[in-house]
């Protein structure tokens, strides 16, 4: 059994139709790509896998709980079981980086908040942060609230790991930071990843299979290597398009 099933999956705002019956199975232990043009429902698609937006229709089964025919309890235990990196780190402003990293345990009652650092301190040491523990949000580049953001998703020990457009708008260093602390989580942590992205490099470097959502739909699924002989024009434009493809 897969470990996220999703079935003729639809979403629409007013008029606007974002999904239409998308159809994606999420093997366990994989990281799985979604990859498409800005606009076509990555990141929507994300959000109602993680609980943050309602589908107006279709079946979505995490780890044999199927939304919708379980209790709200058995649901929420489901849910307890993904993370999210969200595009912006979407850190809490207010709280020094090893206290937005023991959030998760402190508001759980796992920890107490005078054990933040002791507790934070593996995760952060985990994406190459030791030292930033006691720094405010403000005070971190871009790709270290990333690090720091990631590290806060892994002290909630995961099963799942949503990654909405980790690279997005860091320099190409940094974005290889970034894609092999999720290979390393994957090799090291055993989770089951989705990585949006329309990030080719990207694509190439983290994914294990890879599905190509336009207007709503998959085109295809398919190892990222194997993109490039797609028989969908619209693929083939995609790659043309794309600045790196290798």
């Amino acid at each position: 059994m897969a470990m996220i099933e999703i079935r003729r999956m639809r979403k629409a705002f007013g008029s606007h139709v974002v999904l239409e019956d998308v159809d994606l199975d999420i093997e366990r232990g994989e990281t799985h790509i979604i990859l498409g043009r800005s606009g076509t429902g990555k990141s929507v698609l994300l959000k109602i896998i993680c609980g943050l937006i309602e589908p107006d229709g279709g079946r979505l089964v995490v780890d044999g709980d199927v939304k919708g025919e379980v209790d709200k309890k058995q649901w929420r235990a489901a849910m307890a079981k993904v993370q999210m990196l969200f595009q912006g780190a979407a850190l809490f402003d207010s709280m020094t980086i090893e206290q937005n990293v023991a959030f998760h345990a402190i508001e759980h009652g796992e920890i107490k908040r005078s054990q933040a650092s002791a507790y934070a301190r593996e995760f952060l040491e985990m994406v190459d942060l030791a030292d930033a523990g006691g720094k405010m949000p403000a005070e971190l580049s871009g790709g270290m609230k990333k690090r720091a953001a990631l590290a806060r998703a892994l002290a909630a020990r995961p099963r799942i790991m949503l990654y909405d457009e980790p690279t997005t708008g860091l320099d190409p260093l940094t974005c290889q930071v970034i894609n092999n602390l999720i290979r390393q989580t994957q090799e090291r942590l055993h989770v089951t990843s989705i990585v949006v992205t329309h990030d080719l490099r990207s694509a190439q470097e983290v994914g294990d299979r890879c599905s190509f959502l336009h207007e709503g739909r998959i085109l295809e699924t398919t190892r990222p290597r194997d993109l490039a002989r797609s028989e969908h024009e619209i693929i083939r434009t995609f790659l043309e398009d794309a600045v790196v493809f290798t």
